[in-house]
């Protein structure tokens, strides 16, 4: 997309003069504290944010303002850390971008924090849009960019717009300009029909990448590109597949004998790790996707499975049996010196590392029940952050606060009801929230940020 390659150097040159014009036609007071988010409690009150809607001075950039205003908002309500101010609340109309606010009007209504904003279209017909986020207390600016793309990139721009104010209000990346892979569902529970099906990370922008013909599984992001690596059946034989995103050319990393199981990038992007069945027995290899060399990490009888790396590739995580129950280890790199991490009640699987490296999520099958749950690499801080009848598969967002998982109900006798949904949880447990899907999903992956994998 143009917004993707024309953003790093337009809005760089945009952004400095921006905030030189700023400095010059408003003398903001001085701030007796820098308003921030702290995100490192248990419970955060949402802030009060107002977000208005960016001005425009034709009929499609009023359209356009008011459309980025409403998902700027949606995003940062999600994420429960803010609060958007209803817009029937407003003193003062929405300013554009060279008015001063009148913050009193604003801390009358106990906005914290206001974006103001513009759409206006270039002489070559791209839309520019620009905003500024004010601390109403402090009476100044904190933040002001500017981003040109092609219209129909509006709502990236919106995700852009959302991360920035995110960053700046909390100290941590966003994680709105990003997307989700995951397994659409459909048909009797004894002849699902599963498809590879992509979406930002709103739900918006929902389009099926496979046709359903063949099973698909276990789908996973490339940390470095717009690709993603994912398990299909070629008649009964399993087959791991590469897809590009932006081509939509597939190509076959591996036809192997036996199982294979859940493949997942390694941070850099250049191999995959996966779990492969082989004489009745799974292992853990990777296999590096240009020489295609495979090299076997772990040769244990139990079942070894679900690998993830952490993100500076030196140690894996991965479930095993080889305890007699299934817990969760941690290795270096090359399989040696295997540690068993997980030592709480019930059964552990899927680990997957935070790309903070400070956490491994994971699910917890206990009492009946099942949980997605966070511990650190050495297996401390054990916290189980969901409780269901089957919570299962976590994913992180490249910020490393927030989870997303699937959820199924329960059948009743009848054989109705089981549906499976996606959710997402963040690092306190409190924001429980479903993400909406057109059909039954499963298996979610998470994105990087486009601006990292490109």
């Amino acid at each position: 997309m143009t917004i993707v390659r024309r953003l790093p150097t337009i809005v760089l040159s945009i952004f400095l003069t921006a905030i030189v014009v700023a400095q010059m036609s408003f003398t903001a007071r001085p701030a007796a504290a820098q308003l921030q988010i702290d995100i490192t409690r248990g419970n955060v009150d949402p802030l009060p944010i107002a977000i208005g809607d960016l001005t425009g001075a034709t009929p499609d950039t009023v359209q356009v303002g008011r459309d980025i205003a409403g998902v700027i908002a949606a995003n940062l309500e999600r994420s429960g850390l803010f609060r958007a101010i209803e817009r029937s609340a407003f003193i003062e109309d929405p300013i554009g971008i060279t008015l001063r606010p009148r913050f009193g009007d604003w801390r009358l209504i106990n906005a914290q924090a206001l974006v103001t904003g513009a759409a206006s279209r270039e002489s070559d017909g791209r839309l520019r849009v620009e905003f500024r986020l004010w601390d109403t207390f402090a009476e100044q600016q904190m933040t002001g960019l500017v981003y040109v793309a092609n219209i129909e990139n509006w709502r990236r721009i919106s995700h852009l717009i959302s991360d920035a104010i995110y960053k700046r209000l909390t100290g941590e990346d966003g994680y709105f300009d990003t997307r989700i892979v995951y397994i659409s569902e459909t048909g009797a529970a004894d002849r699902r029909i599963k498809r590879l099906a992509l979406m930002d990370q709103d739900g918006s922008g929902h389009r099926f990448l496979t046709d359903g013909k063949d099973l698909v599984l276990t789908p996973r992001f490339s940390p470095t590109r717009q690709e993603i690596t994912y398990l299909s059946y070629f008649g009964d034989r399993p087959r791991v597949y590469i897809y590009n995103i932006d081509t939509g050319q597939q190509e076959i990393l591996g036809d192997f004998p036996g199982m294979t199981f859940a493949p997942r990038f390694s941070p850099d992007g250049n191999r995959v790790i996966m779990t492969l069945a082989a004489d009745g027995n799974s292992d853990i290899y990777t296999m590096d996707i240009r020489t295609r060399r495979v090299e076997q990490l772990t040769r244990h009888p139990a079942i070894d499975t679900s690998p993830s790396f952490a993100p500076d590739a030196t140690q894996i995580t991965f479930n095993s049996d080889r305890s007699g129950t299934q817990q969760i280890y941690v290795m270096n790199a090359d399989g040696s010196d295997p540690k068993r991490i997980s030592f709480g009640d019930g059964r552990y699987a899927t680990p997957v590392w935070s790309p903070r490296g400070d956490l491994i999520a994971f699910t917890k099958f206990r009492q009946g029940r099942f949980h997605i749950g966070i511990m650190r690499p050495d297996g401390s801080g054990e916290r189980l952050l969901t409780e269901s009848f089957l919570d299962e598969a976590p994913t992180w967002a490249p910020n490393g606060r927030v989870i997303m998982f699937f959820r199924q109900q329960p059948r009743s006798d009848d054989g109705s009801g089981g549906e499976v949904s996606l959710w997402s949880v963040d690092l306190t447990g409190f924001n429980q929230r479903r993400v909406v899907t057109p059909l039954d999903g499963s298996d979610p992956a998470w994105s990087p940020l486009f601006s990292e994998s490109r």
